[in-house]
């Protein structure tokens, strides 16, 4: 059960920060740095975006869900 929780999280942990990275930049910090002042037909839509962040949200909500539930395992000594 840790186990397979375990590599959920860490599955879960790879997709945020690949849909954190999908973001679109809004300003001249380090997102313009690694590429993130290219201009793409799909970044500019607001349709896209709003739901980049949609899908951001949900699996933050269930990462952090999946870590305490870990947490709680592991606390309890459930191996």
């Amino acid at each position: 059960m840790i186990l397979g929780l375990s590599i959920f999280v860490m599955l879960l942990s790879v997709l945020l920060i690949f849909l954190v990275l999908m973001h679109k930049g809004k300003g001249g910090g380090l997102s313009d740095m690694f590429g993130g002042g290219v201009t793409s037909s799909l970044g500019g839509s607001s349709v896209v975006e709003r739901n980049l962040d949609r899908m951001t949200v949900a699996v933050a909500i269930v990462w952090i869900l999946a870590i305490v539930v870990l947490g709680l395992l592991l606390n309890r000594g459930a191996m």
